[in-house]
């Protein structure tokens, strides 16, 4: 894996020193176990995978990079570079001013834009229509184009199914600026339809089997499908892709409930015809920091704090496996953690702040399960750890559980 020049402040001298050591140990990585904190009074379950992706840290160095080699000019990036406020926030002090906001929402309009500009493309991608309209303007659009390349991966998925004549299934949030991306490299090609959830495959499935009319289809999906899409054509042969930080088992669920409902309409003789076998478009972070999770879900923690943006899909995904068993607290930073007593922490269902008192409970020791997700720097999940740490007296030090730590891996 290329090793990115990346500031060093994003380097973790604790977490990423663990993540460093259990990885020259288990170079294939077999081992999705967490690894075991324990500090006394409190132990720490800490993800196997967590944090900075090599499409983040990709798109971080380029970020820099653009900065440090155009001081005299002005640098833009189309929106938040990766969802994380710490990395965002940094990129803004050093000067480089936003267009838009995470829901397309224009801050600078496309005309105080000049060819001699810089315009850094986000790690999610862009729309076809938003780079051909910076290409239109003089600006040059790849040279700083931060675009995952397992974006990318999809995109020329979705690219050949369309030449094979299947129309495009995405799996991914509609308002996501990768599937927003993804949905407009993918209609230049052919007919294309986004899917939000289960619910909506099987009301897809209700279509394809004919006992919902078209009508209903054109409005139960508006805004959802390429134009001129018509379903009693356009739903004979599909193939599924996602957005690459989709949960993996749901991607999975909705691929194989649209396959059994073509099975049942055209036969098992026939699938083939009808329905693509594209596997998993998911990238190897997010399908790796999910099964680290599943891991978590193993051990006998009293709570979970999930660290990362609030608007980070794939965050919110490791948040969701993690409330399976734990009482979870997603937070963006160890400044959310206020006292021994008194977290504020994000409800993603409900898309809002809350605050939970007494949260950590008396008893010896408290275990915790930490992680966070893929856009979300190591250090971040370190403040998070010594916060937690500064509550419980008679602690094991930092430098002598590492100490230890070294010695027995």
């Amino acid at each position: 894996m290329k090793k990115f020049e990346i500031p060093a402040y994003y380097r973790s001298p604790i977490t990423g020193k663990i993540k460093e050591l259990r990885r020259l140990k288990d170079l294939r990585k077999q081992d999705f176990s967490p690894t075991l904190l324990d500090f006394g009074p409190v132990q720490f379950y800490i993800a196997r995978h967590f944090g900075f992706c090599y499409g983040v840290e990709n798109a971080i160095e380029i970020s820099y990079r653009a900065i440090e080699e155009n001081l005299h000019r002005r640098v833009f990036l189309l929106s938040q570079m990766i969802h994380n406020q710490e990395v965002n926030n940094d990129l803004q002090s050093r000067g480089i001013k936003f267009i838009m906001d995470t829901d397309g929402r224009q801050f600078i309009p496309w005309s105080d834009l000049k060819p001699d500009d810089v315009v850094i493309i986000p790690a999610f991608g862009t729309t076809v229509e938003i780079e051909n309209l910076l290409l239109d303007k003089g600006l040059e659009v790849q040279k700083y184009n931060t675009t995952c390349p397992f974006v990318e991966k999809v995109w020329n998925r979705s690219e050949k199914l369309s030449l094979d004549h299947y129309s495009i299934i995405i799996h991914g949030k509609p308002k996501h600026e990768e599937t927003r991306a993804t949905f407009s490299h993918s209609a230049r090609r052919g007919p294309s339809l986004v899917l939000r959830d289960m619910s909506d495959a099987i009301s897809l499935g209700d279509f394809i089997r004919g006992s919902k009319n078209s009508q209903d289809f054109l409005f139960e999906f508006a805004g959802k499908y390429t134009e001129g899409f018509n379903p009693e054509k356009d739903l004979q042969r599909i193939g599924v892709v996602n957005q690459t930080t989709m949960l993996a088992t749901e991607t999975q669920a909705i691929a194989d409930y649209l396959r059994a409902v073509m099975v049942q309409k055209y036969g098992l003789q026939n699938i083939a015809y009808h329905f693509a076998d594209t596997r998993d478009t998911l990238c190897y972070a997010t399908n790796d920091n999910q099964d680290a999770t599943y891991e978590l879900l193993k051990t006998d923690a009293d709570f979970a704090l999930v660290v990362g943006g609030y608007n980070s899909s794939n965050t919110s995904h490791i948040v969701e496996l993690c409330e399976r068993k734990f009482p979870t607290y997603f937070i963006n930073s160890d400044q959310e953690i206020k006292s021994r007593n008194e977290i504020h922490h994000f409800n993603f269902h409900e898309k809002k702040k809350v605050i939970t008192e007494n949260f950590i409970p008396e008893k010896d020791p408290v275990r915790i399960v930490l992680t966070s997700g893929a856009s979300c720097p190591d250090t971040l999940v370190d403040r998070v750890l010594l916060k937690t740490l500064s509550f419980f007296e008679n602690s094991k030090s930092v430098e002598n559980l590492l100490q230890d730590f070294e010695r027995k891996i």
